[in-house]
């Protein structure tokens, strides 16, 4: 597979208390991406997290799941002062595309009518594709795509999103099987976020890292 995963140290759309040491578990793991949420860590926490991870040569990616534009600027300042690689979701506001521009800060927004915590995904496949071609001519550098919290068919908008856009298309939340891992490959997504999935063996038993590690080798061996 040439999808990449990126691992979430987070637990229904809340990061987890044990963050770091989770990270520490699996830090020698080849897994090169990595994040956790604005929410459920305190900012120097944050910021610690991100440099450990750096300082084990990760990519960083801070997902935000508030919806205003007011929390959304408020996760891009955090993703710059943290010093995050990426920055994923929020409700796309040229407010934060403006804020990110020079910071060296990807912004991956997410696509579509986002509401409610944990998040879910409405609209038509059309206007969300419609949407995601906006979201492009903006100048994003990728798509956060709610695939499996989607209301209609994950599997079918994906793929049209992937189809109509030349940037990046993560596939994010709700990824608890093997089938859906192989589902979101064959759309050619770029990638998919794991997070909750890990901490509730989904995948074996075991606890975090056993699974961390059955699902990365089982994206590298198909």
């Amino acid at each position: 597979m040439d999808q990449k995963l990126v691992v979430m140290l987070t637990d229904n759309d809340e990061t987890v208390a044990t963050a770091k040491a989770d990270f520490l578990a699996a830090a020698d793991l080849p897994v090169q991406e990595w994040g956790f949420k604005d929410v459920g860590l305190p900012l120097d926490q944050m910021v610690d997290l991100v440099k450990t991870m750096k300082a084990h040569g990760k990519r960083t990616n801070l997902e935000v799941v508030s919806l205003s534009e007011e929390e959304g600027l408020a996760g891009a300042k955090i993703a710059v002062e943290a010093g995050f690689d990426v920055l994923m979701g929020t409700v796309y506001y040229d407010s934060i595309r403006d804020y990110l521009a020079g910071t060296g800060v990807q912004y991956y927004p997410f696509c579509g009518k986002v509401y409610g915590h944990p998040s879910v995904l409405d609209g038509s496949i059309e206007e969300i594709v419609a949407h995601a071609k906006e979201l492009e001519a903006k100048g994003v550098d990728g798509i956060d795509l709610l695939s499996f919290r989607y209301t209609g068919d994950a599997m079918a908008l994906l793929a049209e999103v992937v189809k109509a856009v030349k940037v990046p298309v993560i596939s994010a939340g709700s990824v608890d099987r093997y089938q859906r891992i192989d589902d979101i490959a064959a759309t050619g997504a770029a990638g998919l976020t794991m997070g909750s999935a890990l901490f509730h063996n989904k995948y074996v038993e075991g606890g975090f890292v056993d699974n961390l590690k059955d699902v990365y080798n089982y994206m590298s061996n198909h």
